[in-house]
């Protein structure tokens, strides 16, 4: 699907590079021969992905927040990215609700912030704007969320990517009709991988649990989610931003979700994961008190993505959760984080 040869000898710059999404992706455009910047804040965990694999050492890194535009710009004026992966993000919805305001400034102000060293610096040619699957308006449906079903959020995460995507359209229209500049976003399923160490996250309880031989406890074993290996939406990114690159006509939204088959509910994951991690792991559920609102049923249809572009799942859950459980065990046992990163890249893109 994709060709990493288009981006050897590229710059291409990845704001969120310290996160557990954009530490994969800078270690995959690494591996691709592109010259690689970041711009994010500190690791938001401890430990965390980025300086388990030494990633600083490796390409040009910017501790930044997206917030402060005139660093942001300082950046995009001094290193002329040809290509742009937009990752930063406040990603958490429970969070979301602990830090309203903040993640609002993040995710919309932030984004917008992006467009707008684009915008004014003009040389970007191919712009992922990554956003969420809870950025439709949630009807509880039993079948999948398309590109054109109508944007929402009850809680302030999901509402401040619904309203990075309204912020994305209008920058669209008003600045980047004329195909100069082709400006795509991605609406991604949840992402499990080796590396991830965030709170309140299925597969890093999970992880965090099973270190410890405790039993995992699991909030909402009853809702779906659309599950996928981190590299799942990875590769759609890299395959959107090489596409329109080319053909700034294919530039649009795109859902990034897994088979129907691996839409699975929360109570399957941690079963998945007891079965991969073996030793005995056992889960169970445990209602919290004063819990928040969270989508129980969401799904995401990307016949979009596939019939355009041509991309198409290659993990399905079972496999990604096996890879999750390869990558820790690996980790745990002394193992190159870096190197366990490149094999599993490797193997993904059969390279």
């Amino acid at each position: 699907m994709v060709d990493l040869n288009f981006y050897k000898d590229k710059c291409v710059l990845v704001t969120g590079h310290t996160g557990f999404k954009g530490a994969w992706l800078c270690q995959t455009l690494r591996m691709a021969g592109a010259r690689v910047v970041g711009y994010a804040l500190d690791p938001p965990t401890d430990p965390s992905l980025f300086e388990l694999a030494a990633m600083a050492t490796q390409m040009d890194s910017v501790i930044g927040d997206v917030r402060d535009f005139d660093k942001l710009f300082a950046t995009f004026r001094d290193y002329s990215p040809d290509v742009v992966f937009h990752l930063a993000a406040q990603p958490i919805v429970r969070e979301s609700y602990r830090t309203p305001r903040e993640t609002f400034e993040t995710n919309v102000q932030g984004t917008v912030n992006v467009l707008e060293c684009v915008r004014r610096l003009g040389f970007v040619r191919s712009v992922v704007i990554v956003t969420t699957d809870k950025v439709y308006e949630n009807r509880e449906w039993e079948w999948g969320y398309r590109e054109t079903d109508a944007l929402g959020g009850f809680d302030p995460y999901s509402a401040s990517k619904a309203c990075a995507e309204v912020a994305v359209k209008s920058y669209i229209r008003s600045f980047f009709a004329d195909g100069k500049t082709a400006v795509s976003t991605a609406r991604a399923g949840n992402v499990i991988g080796g590396g991830d160490y965030a709170a309140d996250r299925l597969l890093p309880d999970c992880v965090r649990a099973a270190v410890l031989d405790e039993t995992i406890i699991v909030r909402n074993p009853l809702s779906v989610r659309p599950f996928q290996h981190v590299l799942e939406p990875l590769a759609a990114y890299l395959l959107i931003a090489q596409k329109q690159y080319f053909d700034p006509s294919l530039a649009d939204s795109y859902n990034v979700g897994p088979a129907e088959t691996d839409c699975l509910t929360v109570g399957q994951m941690a079963d998945l994961f007891c079965r991969a991690w073996d030793d005995g792991q056992k889960w169970r559920c445990e209602s919290q008190a004063n819990a928040v609102h969270e989508a129980n049923f969401l799904r995401l249809d990307s016949t979009r993505i596939r019939t355009r572009l041509g991309w198409q799942s290659v993990w399905d859950a079972e496999t990604a959760v096996a890879k999750t459980v390869e990558f820790t065990r690996r980790t745990l046992s002394g193992k190159d984080v870096g190197d366990t990163l490149d094999r599993q890249i490797k193997e993904y893109f059969n390279v």
